[in-house]
């Protein structure tokens, strides 16, 4: 007989992984594969196109094969501990005070294991589930647009809603902002600081440009928000400026400024309408930086997109998570997940995991034993529906 395991037993073979964005995730991905299959279910690897033979997704289909039912969808990859001071092993799952510690257990290994025990069980109850597993969340939800794209290819029966399991206490999410950012590096033109006016401070130039991400976010933030928009908090889209380097010496014009540029968006605005206006703010400032020396410029280079998750009626994954939970609050993020790709493949998609994102990243991440109890009676629930 197949080894049987208990959600917190999965969980402590997931947290076992460390699976940093940096790092591969193939080793998790094939030890689900190989529990999946001991229990008569095969899965399907998508592997990331730039590297082969250390990332790859996962997808699989549990019980009878026919379409219209659910994804469980999440994330493997976990942020790194670098600096940071924790009491046990971050990468050995440790109960503490009804705590489970380790990194991952909320953001989203929690709700990873809960998925793989619920995929073993709707296999057993004769129940049709599929599971999706992705790679590179964290690094701005790349693998979802890349496994909602290959679920969509595969010959798997098309399921209707997909539940995303990020950490909202059980709670259901209809709404997310989407994001666009950019790395931005500004070319300058290095004289004595004492000439300043004949060459070019990519500092002082770049400067120039995160006072306009200022400027949008202050223009945005009076104005008055749309019934959508209203939703979030903040109301509006907002600018981010997180990291910048430039500079050589004191009194050198820098020759190089770089720094990030991202654009939190509210559904109902689009990501080409604030690209647009990124890429003409850039032009016009590059043509006053050429009028001094032709050489100077900004270069800008897109890093990832995510899509906004649009709340609306005749949602089938928000109206099945209601029910299953008997939550009736209007919940929406600012913060973006995977579900914003499913939506955009053409799913219902809805955001509900245990814990709570306030977890997530930190030293000492942990999952109440409570909450995880809790996503296996919402799991069981939804076998129960779904049978």
């Amino acid at each position: 007989m197949p080894q049987h395991l208990s959600p917190r037993e999965i969980l402590a073979e997931l947290v076992g992984f460390a699976t940093v964005s940096r790092d591969p995730n193939l080793p998790l991905i094939e030890w689900v594969a190989g529990y999946l299959h001991s229990h008569g279910i095969e899965s399907f690897q998508h592997r990331k196109p730039t590297e082969l033979d250390t990332k790859a997704a996962l997808f699989a289909h549990a019980g009878p094969r026919v379409a219209g039912g659910v994804v469980l969808s999440g994330h493997t990859d976990v942020v790194p501990v670098d600096g940071q001071s924790w009491t046990s092993d971050p990468f050995v799952l440790t109960e503490r005070e009804g705590r489970l510690y380790g990194r991952g257990t909320t953001d989203m290994k929690g709700f990873d294991a809960l998925a793989i025990w619920a995929m073993v069980e709707a296999q057993q109850r004769g129940v049709p589930l599929q599971l999706a597993l992705s790679y590179d969340e964290e690094i701005g939800c790349v693998g979802g647009r890349d496994l909602a794209e290959a679920l969509v290819a595969s010959d798997l029966p098309r399921a209707a809603s997909v539940i995303v399991g990020e950490p909202t206490m059980m709670k259901a999410v209809s709404g997310h902002k989407g994001s666009v950012n950019f790395w931005v590096h500004v070319h300058g033109v290095e004289v004595h600081s004492s000439i300043l006016h004949t060459g070019v401070s990519a500092i002082m130039w770049g400067a120039k440009l995160i006072e306009w991400c200022n400027g949008i976010n202050a223009q945005n933030a009076a104005s008055t928000p749309g019934p959508v928009a209203a939703m979030f908090e903040p109301p509006y889209t907002n600018v981010h400026v997180g990291q910048i380097s430039g500079g050589t010496a004191h009194n050198i014009t820098a020759k190089d400024c770089a720094f990030g540029v991202g654009f939190r968006i509210v559904p109902g605005e689009t990501t080409e309408q604030w690209v647009t206006r990124f890429k003409a703010e850039v032009a016009r400032l590059t043509e006053q930086m050429q009028q001094v020396r032709p050489e100077a410029w900004i270069e800008i280079t897109p890093m990832f997109e995510v899509p906004a998750l649009r709340p609306g009626a005749n949602n089938s994954a928000e109206t099945l998570v209601r029910a299953i939970t008997g939550d009736n609050a209007s919940l929406q993020v600012s913060y973006g997940t995977e579900a914003g790709h499913f939506q955009a493949a053409g799913y219902d998609a809805v955001v509900c995991g245990p814990s709570d994102i306030i977890l997530a990243h930190t030293p000492d991440e942990y999952i109440e034993i409570a909450q995880l109890e809790a996503g296996q009676r919402f799991m069981d629930r939804l076998l129960t529906r779904l049978g």
